[in-house]
């Protein structure tokens, strides 16, 4: 029997090269893993009115990890459009399956490192190594949104300045949820070393969320006596990324500030073709590339797949396989600074395969 179950989660569009990519170099390493498939994305939305249907959800309580690729979404009427016409009639509403997985799990943690490896040419600048911790659960991606606001919240006062044919979307933030987040932050700082966490919020503005969002992290920070905090505006952060991204460490925000944050950061290293992401929560970690399923590239084989292979490298590290992890980032690094196998992305010609097996002929 293998040592490890890994639900095997292509998706859609590009999501599937870009596994069959990882997993080239998943078997250089050898992992002593069994890879099972399994049905998420927009072809099941269309057919079953489930972009994750429940047998991958049970197949989810059943294994250690998961690699996921990428899925299509769409907003809500255009995918009500896409479904078989027998489900049409049936009122279903469409939910990007990823994030349900994060709530369903508790994938609390949205890890996402962002490090220029030498000679990538998509280098804002060279040594940039910051971190990103995003809260996954909550916020405004609770899924709590209403198109007609009942009647009845018109009799909250506040509601007094919401005109009656808004749509509204709920941003709702928790003690528990904040402190969790942050504490993972300085945690990880503590354990790698790293001498600074800066806060991302809006509490100037967003005074009860983000207000505690940010109170939460003073307290936290006296735990760790040793690390830095301070703290940013997300739209300063923004900015001041871009000026000076070697002033960031370790960042740590909530749901929305940290998906925009992400992706800026996966910018300064290269784009979203070297953006990896964990979902992890205390029994299931799932690992992603952050970017999307790309329908226009499906099957040419031109996207690059340093983002999977470094998801891969992430769900290894999160199963105790540090050893292993090692030899695919150092594998990746090699491969990036000899500079003879290079994407579209990067100004080459090289297919998606190609970058694999040069990536796996490094291990």
């Amino acid at each position: 029997m293998a040592k490890y179950r890994i639900a095997w989660l292509p998706g859609d569009g590009v999501g599937k090269e870009v596994c069959e990519a990882a997993k080239i170099v998943l078997d250089k390493v050898n992992l002593d893993a069994e890879y099972i498939n399994g049905d998420i994305g927009w072809e099941f939305w269309c057919k079953e009115g489930d972009a994750l249907p429940q047998r991958t959800i049970e197949l989810l309580k059943n294994c250690n990890a998961a690699l996921f690729g990428a899925i299509t979404s769409k907003p809500i009427k255009e995918a009500q459009k896409e479904l078989i016409p027998e489900l049409q009639s049936k009122g279903l509403t469409y939910r990007s399956p990823i994030v349900r997985m994060r709530q369903l799990f508790d994938l609390y943690i949205c890890l996402r490192p962002c490090k220029a490896y030498p000679g990538n040419p998509l280098n804002y600048k060279e040594n940039i190594d910051i971190v990103v911790f995003r809260e996954n659960t909550e916020d405004l991606y609770i899924g709590v949104e209403f198109d007609k606001i009942p009647e009845v919240m018109f009799s909250i006062p506040e509601f007094s300045k919401i005109p009656k044919d808004a749509k509204i979307s709920i941003k709702a933030n928790t003690k528990k949820g904040s402190e969790r987040i942050i504490r993972a932050a300085f945690e990880f700082a503590r354990k790698n070393k790293r001498k600074k966490v800066t806060v991302v919020h809006k509490a100037n503005v967003v005074r009860v969320t983000d207000g505690l969002f940010l109170e939460t992290a003073r307290e936290v920070a006296k735990d760790y006596p040793e690390i830095e905090m301070d703290d940013a505006n997300i739209d300063a952060m923004t900015m001041w990324m871009l000026k000076n991204p070697f002033n960031y460490d370790v960042l740590v925000a909530p749901n929305l500030y940290g998906d925009i944050i992400s992706d800026l950061a996966a910018q300064l290293v290269g784009g979203l073709g070297f953006g990896c992401s964990g979902n992890i929560g205390e029994k299931l970690a799932v690992f992603e590339p952050t970017h999307g399923s790309a329908p226009k590239y499906y099957g040419l084989y031109k996207v690059n797949p340093i983002a999977t292979i470094l998801a891969a490298k992430m769900m290894l590290d999160w199963l105790g396989e540090k050893e292993k992890a090692n030899l695919i980032e150092n594998a990746v690094a090699a491969v990036i600074k000899e500079g003879k196998v290079r994407t579209y992305d990067m100004g080459g010609n090289s297919t998606t395969l190609q970058m694999a097996e040069a990536i796996a002929s490094k291990i």
